[in-house]
């Protein structure tokens, strides 16, 4: 057999045993993220975590998401069509994944939008204007505090709570459960405690309507 022959021979062995490792990798660590999901003390939600959808939703969706994140921003138009798709059967979780400079601010600004009902509200202003205050290449979180009013949020009030020691436990928290969970970037998603493998929005669509299927049954 020639040289070139075993070689090639010998790489695709070594391909075929890497892309094994890797799914049996990936299939361990789904199914420790699912034990530690169904656990007492779950750390996929905490009494804190910002929510949308009925309390009795069968089908938990959590996004651990950072508010400077431009897939972050791109997803969310899917987020919501989901929760429109299924109204009453999916609940959407929010946590903190506060990888790039400066935000761990923006979360503090978040949750203090949020002690004057605008949570939501500051989230789309934010997401919308986020080409100007989260470039990478030049970060200005500072910024926020000028769209925030758009959002009915009065900013002197805000700035005030923002700084609440009880939020920045809040994102220490969160900050946490993302290292357990082996959470690296931005957004991950998690359904009923199963972890999105294969990312993209038509997977994360498949994950979900699979989890309904399974907790609804016809």
């Amino acid at each position: 057999m020639k040289r070139s022959s075993v070689v090639l021979l010998a790489a695709g062995g070594l391909l075929l045993a890497f892309t094994a490792a890797t799914l049996l990798y990936t299939s361990l660590e789904a199914d420790r993220i699912e034990t530690l999901a169904t656990g007492a003390d779950s750390p996929l939600e905490r009494p804190h975590s910002r929510s949308k959808g009925p309390a009795d939703a069968k089908v938990v969706l959590v996004e651990f998401f950072d508010p400077a994140c431009e897939t972050c921003r791109d997803f969310d138009p899917y987020l919501k069509a989901l929760l429109a798709k299924h109204p009453n059967r999916v609940r959407l979780v929010l946590r903190y994944a506060p990888f790039h400079p400066g935000s761990d601010g923006v979360v503090k600004a978040l949750e203090a939008a949020g002690l004057q009902d605008r949570y939501w509200e500051a989230l789309q202003v934010l997401y919308d204007t986020q080409p100007q205050w989260a470039s990478h290449h030049h970060p200005q979180p500072e910024k926020i505090w000028q769209f925030l009013p758009s959002a009915g949020v009065n900013v002197n009030r805000a700035r005030r709570d923002a700084e609440d020691p009880r939020f920045a436990q809040l994102v220490e928290q969160d900050l946490a459960d993302l290292k357990t969970l082996g959470v690296r970037k931005t957004p991950q998603f998690f359904v009923n405690g199963k972890p999105l493998v294969r990312f993209g929005n038509e997977h994360l669509e498949r994950l979900v309507e699979a989890e309904i299927a399974l907790q609804y049954p016809q």
